[in-house]
């Protein structure tokens, strides 16, 4: 009998990301587990429509003996058959970002026999959530490095609170190739632009916030960029800062919302690039919490150790090292860096 895992979701930061790597690392290694008390750090507690897609999804890719999915449950019970390879489709429904829906099936898709093509539908740029052009210039490209190609194609853009937004992925297996590596600097700066989306909003939005940016930065016009957009894609607002180095690429990105002016979207904006700027470690906050699942199932599959460097490590990803360790037999060590943190992540056997 293979051991039920027993996890609480009110632990921690206590909010969704809990589920998602619970039962993304329930199918990758085939342990079934039982999570209660789900987003009992939410105002709304329980599983709300797109954490049920996640659910849904990860059920109809590893064929999942499921209990309490449903819409609020605060109890659930997940245990695993096996990942098939395939095309799937996935729609969240409403805004709910589909750019989670798709972090949860990735990594049990890079393991399967085969490739798999995904269609998603939902939101894809939330405040809550990685926004597509994160996973496509930030994320994907150290998936690469490490060993797990995949294909983006963003054909929709979806906002809050309308949604309908589209993605399309195509995963290929990785479970010969994943390979551990250390990020431990950013290497030369090579790029820096900014971008705005702002579909369905008067241009002058849009205009308003890149002269906020060109001002704060002293970028220049070239650096600044409005996106394309169909007017049906809105009403929505996302102005983006992109940083490209030689290791890595960083996305930092803001929302604009009903009564928030357009120059204090700016504004924020630039706090978190510059907070960034400030520091000498690889990888923001975000990125620091992404890329903690796919290194740890390569330093399981390989059996030695990977470090890297970043700016901060928030509540969110603190808890999501927690609940990696319950799954993998690995431990994450953080240790003090230059201007930032250092976090090792080691398979269990050598501690």
């Amino acid at each position: 009998m293979i051991k039920m895992i027993e996890i609480d979701g009110s632990v921690g930061e206590g909010g969704g990301q809990i589920l998602r790597t619970s039962l993304a690392l329930s199918m990758c290694t085939g342990q079934p587990f039982t999570l209660k008390n789900i987003r009992a750090g939410r105002k709304k507690p329980g599983l709300m429509r797109q954490h049920l897609t996640c659910v849904n999804a990860a059920t109809e890719v590893c064929d999942a003996t499921v209990h309490g999915a449903e819409m609020n449950s605060q109890l659930l019970r997940f245990a695993p058959g096996k990942v098939h390879a395939g095309r799937y489709s996935f729609n969240v429904g409403t805004a709910g970002s589909c750019t989670l829906v798709l972090q949860t099936v990735w990594p049990a898709l890079l393991l399967a026999d085969g490739p798999s093509h995904l269609s998603l539908c939902g939101g894809t740029h939330n405040p809550m959530a990685p926004p597509f052009h994160f996973l496509e210039r930030s994320y994907a490209p150290l998936m690469r490095k490490l060993g797990a190609n995949v294909g983006l194609a963003l054909r929709r853009l979806g906002f809050y609170p309308a949604g309908g937004g589209e993605i399309e992925a195509t995963i290929w297996p990785a479970q010969d190739t994943l390979q551990p590596f250390d990020l431990m600097e950013r290497g030369r700066m090579q790029e820096g632009f900014a971008e705005c989306f702002a579909p369905a909003l008067p241009r002058t939005v849009a205009q308003r916030e890149l002269a906020y940016l060109e001002t704060a930065l002293g970028w220049t016009k070239e650096q600044l960029r409005i996106g394309t957009a169909r007017q049906n894609e809105g009403p929505g607002n996302a102005l983006m800062v992109t940083l490209v180095y030689e290791n890595l690429s960083e996305v930092f990105t803001q929302f604009g919302e009903k009564g928030v002016s357009a120059e204090r979207v700016a504004r924020a904006l630039v706090q978190e690039v510059r907070a960034y700027q400030q520091s000498e470690a690889a990888l923001g906050p975000h990125l620091a919490d992404q890329w903690a699942l796919p290194l740890a199932l390569a330093v399981c599959r390989r059996g030695r150790e990977a470090a890297y460097t970043c700016t901060e490590l928030t509540a969110h990803a603190k808890t999501n090292f927690d609940v990696i360790e319950r799954f993998l037999p690995v431990a994450f060590l953080v240790s003090d860096a230059r201007a930032g943190w250092r976090v090792t992540v080691k398979p269990a056997h050598e501690n």
